[in-house]
């Protein structure tokens, strides 16, 4: 994610990725958030002492850490899950999400997220690839043939205007498959890379 972080900056700006090795490479369950926060908050401070750092993304669906990190750092914090969110809702767009995570505690919490920015009314729900998350992020061609089953539903069931990627490990496929698409497949990290390139400019 790092690569697209500086893809989407464009040279505006140096990019260096942590990976919080305390963590699940890919996080399914709310456990697996809960076992991720205390590692982000870690990364983001040690990141953060440093004076050429000028702004931290958490660069995790779910935002894990999120609040903890902004309350100990004084430079601007961004999570990649609420950025995607004010830009899917952007002009009052409705908007559904993709993802390849079934866990039903985790689903539910994109309702409340969507809520506690004040988007619910536009939120249409979330749709869910069949199959084994690890298994399918494993294979680029059974990953984007799943998701694009799941952006077509998100469009034709919910009225969805625009659909999020859930997930950092699907923003290639959101890459790949936007061609295609008659609405806007958002990648939340680039979004927190454009909101973070705005603030520090």
């Amino acid at each position: 994610m790092t690569e697209l972080v500086q893809q989407e900056v464009a040279g505006r700006a140096n990019v260096k990725g942590l990976s919080n090795k305390s963590a699940p490479a890919l996080l399914t369950t709310p456990q697996d958030m809960e076992d991720a926060v205390s590692g982000v908050v870690a990364l983001g401070v040690e990141a953060a002492a440093d004076d050429q750092v000028a702004a931290l993304i958490v660069s995790a669906f779910s935002d894990p850490g999120l609040k903890e990190l902004r309350a100990r750092v004084s430079i601007p914090v961004f999570g990649i899950g609420e950025e995607v969110f004010h830009e899917a809702a952007r002009g009052g767009r409705a908007f559904g999400i993709v993802t390849v995570t079934p866990d039903e505690k985790l689903l539910a919490s994109f309702q409340s997220k969507a809520d506690e920015l004040g988007y619910g009314h536009l939120y249409r729900g979330v749709q869910v690839t069949p199959g084994d998350p690890m298994k399918l992020v494993a294979s680029a061609e059974h990953l984007d043939a799943a998701l694009a089953m799941a952006v077509q539903a998100s469009i034709e069931q919910g009225d969805a205007e625009a659909v999020i990627m859930g997930g950092g490990p699907l923003s290639a496929s959101a890459i790949r498959l936007q061609p295609k698409s008659e609405v806007p497949l958002l990648v939340a990290v680039n979004a927190a890379a454009r909101s973070a390139i705005a603030v520090i400019e």
